[in-house]
């Protein structure tokens, strides 16, 4: 019998599916919220998690770069943190994004849904400041 193959938005419903009755709800509002920002968002399951990237035309670039991930979801120990790998481009003087790690990502954290909805518009404005610098 033929396997079927999910796709990209089927295997990240799939994986959600299975994470703890908690998180299911902040992280699918997470995905909504994120996805909604611009149309050329797409997401998939990379590096065992919930993943984000830009699907629009880009320069070349090599692609250990990783200049087309935009957001890897971390939900090591119930905790609720987005990944953004090359996150020190952005100029994001609002705070939402830690951390000063040395690969150039940063973090967001949120505690729970209200956290979420609190720092949706902050999270909004990150993404939009980080499409607006892919070298298109």
């Amino acid at each position: 019998m033929a396997k079927t193959i999910l796709t990209d938005e089927e295997q990240v419903t799939a994986h959600i599916a299975k994470l703890d009755a908690a998180l299911q709800p902040i992280v699918e509002y997470l995905r909504k919220s994120i996805l909604s920002v611009d149309p050329e968002i797409g997401e998939r399951i990379k590096w065992n998690s919930p993943s984000f990237y830009y699907t629009g035309e880009m320069a070349g670039f090599d692609p250990k770069e990783y200049k087309r991930d935009m957001i890897v979801f971390n939900l090591v120990k119930g905790r609720i943190m987005l990944v953004f790998p090359t996150g020190d481009k952005v100029n994001d003087a609002s705070g939402l994004l830690t951390g000063d790690y040395t690969d150039g990502r940063r973090l967001a954290v949120f505690r729970d849904l209200e956290d979420v909805k609190n720092k949706e518009k902050q999270l909004h404005a990150v993404i939009r400041t980080w499409l607006s610098l892919i070298e298109k």
